[in-house]
């Protein structure tokens, strides 16, 4: 190369022009951009050489602006199809001449320039570029189509989501606030509900991360939470707790066709022989909001085959397989979901509510199908006869905890049925305790998130609450005896013999609260298994559950098989089946107990995040390390159980004055600090 030509360079993969000014030792040359600055080249970083023409640096400019003026990529093709029919590769030089019919350097560089930013009629092969077949062109045609039709999609998808953004916080009317605007871009919007669930552990979240940059945002789970909510897509308080779980949320367009078909069209009720039970009187006994009602109670006095009167007990229990049968599609889908979730913000059903709240509770008024247990005790409180019956009955009342503690507080004698219960309740709980039950009477709180409103409720431990745990209990045994008797795979639940305290210990510990704590740190879990075995914390030899098959699929296992005996027919689940259908369900009802408990521990912690001022009872539980003086407090007035740490020695049973001086629900932290000057 000659001082003066002009050549063209790469500098980190930008394209320059230049002037060769000189060579520098043996391979290299020294080469001035149209900014005078010096470039010390290899060869091989010179992409296109001119001719011996000589150029000046000032030159570049003029030079770049004619070359532009034939830089048409539409020409392209033309020579691409004269090519293509001679079977010729070209050149710059070539191309020049067959384009613009000239060879200058202004018309050469113009050819390579359209050459190098060629992608689609030709392919570089050393000095010269080969012509692509038809088809090669054709598909690369189409994919930069659709490449093009996607920067389209990507650029409008941009520009609602930035229309959206300001619509919401300016507070305005928008036409993209519907939602209508995120099905096209369903995949994008997925991607960064998947960032903000999962983070780093998050799968297919390239979407995501460049919709976060695009927006100058951070491409983290945080950047990610933070646009959904302002999007209004999500909620500021979204339940990622659920969210990361394999818990359904949602039923399926086809569950909900087969539960408008059942609707519509009730099938056949294999129970043809169903005791008419509705001249009796059915309570139905439940929380003011619940919804699924699943479980009524009656009393009546019957005589014996001696003649004798005996007061019986009936239990009756909502018959959702009326609507189902063992592996059609309504009951697949509430094996997956397993039971029914109880949050605060509201519940997801393990059957569609249009079913669950519909014809499978037992509706005040409405004649439903049941599966009635008609029970009798003797005088220690021990079942002394029973038998179960598919039926039919018509609930008299819907009654209120409330409700019932006001009649049984009163005497009420209009309800001698209710106050029979009532005394038979207690009969039962001292036979349990006899049988060696331990009773542990803990605080426990409601927690209820109505619109931005937090409410956390203390649950009394009041007469009604302990009657009808005590008639569920009661029926769970009843159940149990039956599948013990007739040999029949039913879920059984037992539970190990906890080593408890020595009553040494526990007498030093302060009653209540305290003690109650301690014996709970001592219970095993119970467990699932086909066979009975004693339940510990019950009292009682054997123990399954049948009382919510609405809302616990292992309750409604139970139902398929005592109803198909008590039919004659064959049992829907061997004794292999129902281990493995068991072994399934207690992992799933696993994850369902965890995402309930950590749902309520965030809203206990947002309610307190919502008093900042206000000071709270305290009563120190248990130590949880003790050297660092952190304790586990109970909020008597909220039932909460959280960790605290102290500034001084504690005993356990104290009470103190409490007050949030941090909390985060969402990183689950809470901070104390005790006010020791309102200590009486």
């Amino acid at each position: 190369m000659q001082k003066g030509t002009l050549v063209e360079f790469k500098v980190h993969n930008d394209r320059r022009l230049g002037i060769v000014e000189r060579p520098e030792g043996k391979k290299l040359w020294i080469i001035l951009d149209e900014r005078s600055q010096s470039h010390t080249l290899h060869p091989r970083d010179i992409t296109y050489e001119g001719s011996d023409h000589s150029y000046r640096v000032s030159d570049i400019p003029s030079f770049r602006q004619q070359v532009n003026a034939y830089l048409d990529p539409s020409a392209l093709e033309v020579a691409w199809e004269l090519c293509v029919e001679e079977g010729e590769s070209t050149d710059p030089q070539g191309l020049a001449e067959v384009l613009f019919s000239s060879q200058t350097d202004i018309c050469c560089y113009a050819a390579h320039c359209l050459l190098v930013e060629d992608r689609v009629f030709f392919k570089q092969r050393g000095d010269r570029y080969e012509p692509r077949t038809q088809l090669q062109v054709n598909e690369l045609k189409h994919q930069m189509t659709v490449a093009a039709q996607r920067q389209q999609e990507w650029q409008e998808f941009l520009h609602q989501i930035q229309q959206v953004l300001t619509a919401n916080s300016n507070q305005v009317e928008s036409p993209h606030l519907d939602g209508a605007w995120v099905i096209p871009h369903r995949s994008r919007i997925d991607s960064l509900e998947r960032l903000a669930t999962f983070g780093n552990e998050a799968i297919h979240i390239t979407y995501a991360q460049e919709l976060l940059t695009a927006l100058g945002r951070a491409g983290t789970s945080e950047g990610a939470f933070q646009l959904l909510v302002d999007l209004g897509l999500w909620s500021s308080h979204e339940n990622l707790i659920l969210r990361r779980s394999a818990c359904p949320i949602q039923f399926s367009a086809k569950v909900i066709d087969v539960v408008n078909d059942r609707l519509q069209f009730p099938p056949i009720d294999l129970d043809v022989q169903r005791l008419d039970l509705t001249h009796l009187k059915v309570y139905t006994i439940d929380d003011a909001s619940t919804t699924e009602i699943d479980d009524g109670l009656s009393w009546q006095t019957v005589v014996d085959r001696d003649g004798e009167w005996h007061h019986q007990i009936w239990v009756h229990i909502a018959d959702p397989t009326r609507w189902l049968s063992p592996g059609d599609e309504l009951d697949l889908e509430a094996r997956r979901r397993a039971t029914t979730l109880y949050l605060p913000t509201g519940m997801i059903s393990m059957f569609p509510v249009e079913l669950a709240t519909g014809p499978m509770s037992l509706k005040e008024g409405k004649v439903c199908c049941s599966l009635s247990f008609a029970i009798t005790l003797d005088e220690t409180g021990s079942v002394a006869d029973y038998s179960i019956h598919s039926s039919m009955i018509k609930p008299t009342y819907r009654l209120t905890y409330e409700d019932v503690d006001e009649i049984l507080e009163l005497d009420i004698q209009a309800e001698p049925e209710l106050l029979g219960i009532a005394k038979q309740a207690k009969l039962r709980r001292q036979w349990r305790q006899s049988q060696g039950a331990i009773n542990i009477s803990m605080p426990e709180s409601s927690i209820k998130v109505c619109g931005d409103e937090v409410k956390i409720d203390l649950l009394d431990d009041s007469p009604s609450r302990n009657l009808v745990a005590e008639m569920m209990i009661l029926t769970g045994e009843v159940a149990s005896l039956y599948g013990q008797l007739h040999s029949l795979p039913l879920p059984f639940r037992h539970q190990p013999q906890p080593e408890l305290p020595s009553d040494e210990e526990l007498l030093q510990l302060p009653a209540g609260p305290v003690r109650d704590c301690a014996i709970r740190r001592c219970m095993p879990r119970s467990e699932m298994s086909v066979t009975p075995m004693r339940h510990a914390s019950l009292g009682l030899s054997t123990y399954t559950q049948v009382t919510s098959p609405i809302r616990r699929y292992t309750d409604l296992l139970a139902h398929f098989q005592i109803k198909a005996h008590l039919r004659g027919d064959p049992l829907p689940f061997t004794l292999a089946k129902m281990q493995e259908l068991l072994l399934g369900l207690g992992t799933a009802v696993g994850e369902a107990v965890q995402v309930e408990r950590q749902t309520n521990r965030y809203w206990g912690l947002e309610y307190l995040r919502r008093q900042p001022g206000e000071v709270w009872n305290a009563l120190v539980l248990r130590w949880l390390r003790e050297h660092e003086k952190l304790a586990l407090v109970l909020l008597e007035d909220l039932g909460l159980e959280l960790p605290a740490k102290f500034g001084r020695t504690l005993q356990l049973g104290d009470r103190v004055y409490l007050k949030v001086v941090h909390v985060d629900p969402r990183q689950d932290v809470i901070h104390f600090q005790e006010i020791h000057d309102l200590i009486v």
